[in-house]
């Protein structure tokens, strides 16, 4: 039987955890930094529609009330599918999911530059929420996968600064000043 010195024991945890804290910055480097960017172009895709606001209007010969319409209809179809689309991702995975989401969220977003109807944009809208449904709980999701509840809440704060963010590229896209 091999006796262990407290000093020995010591070091040995203490590289355990050097080598925990540095598989955990790894996998947060990589894996945040795709889920970033991705919870950034999301926030964009949300808030493009009033970039181009006044083009569509008339673009679409939409009045303020059409227009308003919408965009509104996003949350529509978004809301009739976050509970199936969550249920969905429990049943075939977050990476699946999430695959899913952003191939069709931006085939759709896509196609939004074809419009040449306010019925186009109405369906476009409906399809869009749609597709998006399911991204934030798929992404809650997967980050459970990887940390511990111990460490999630922090990591999870790192994903919503990604809202932040899209907020000073949307400020610097319009030209306005950030501060």
């Amino acid at each position: 039987m091999a006796k262990f010195t407290v000093t020995q024991f010591i070091s040995e945890s203490d590289a355990t955890a050097a080598r925990v804290e540095s598989t955990y910055h790894k996998v947060t480097w990589r894996l945040m930094s795709f889920i970033f960017v991705c919870w950034v172009l999301n926030y964009l895709d949300c808030v493009n529609v009033s970039f181009a606001q006044l083009q569509l209007k008339h673009d679409l010969g939409l009045s303020d009330a059409a227009y308003g319409l919408g965009v509104s209809l996003f949350f529509i179809g978004y809301i009739l599918l976050e509970v199936p689309s969550t249920l969905w991702l429990k049943k075939i995975g977050a990476r699946l999911t999430i695959s899913r989401i952003m191939i069709l969220w931006g085939g759709i977003s896509t196609a939004m530059a074809f419009m040449t109807t306010p019925a186009q944009f109405y369906i476009a809208r409906i399809l869009l929420g749609a597709a998006e449904a399911g991204f934030w709980p798929g992404i809650i999701l997967y980050l459970t996968y990887w940390y511990p509840g111990a460490r999630r809440a922090r990591i999870t704060s790192r994903f919503l600064l990604a809202i932040a963010a899209a907020g000073v590229i949307r400020r610097a896209a319009v030209g306005l000043d950030p501060a």
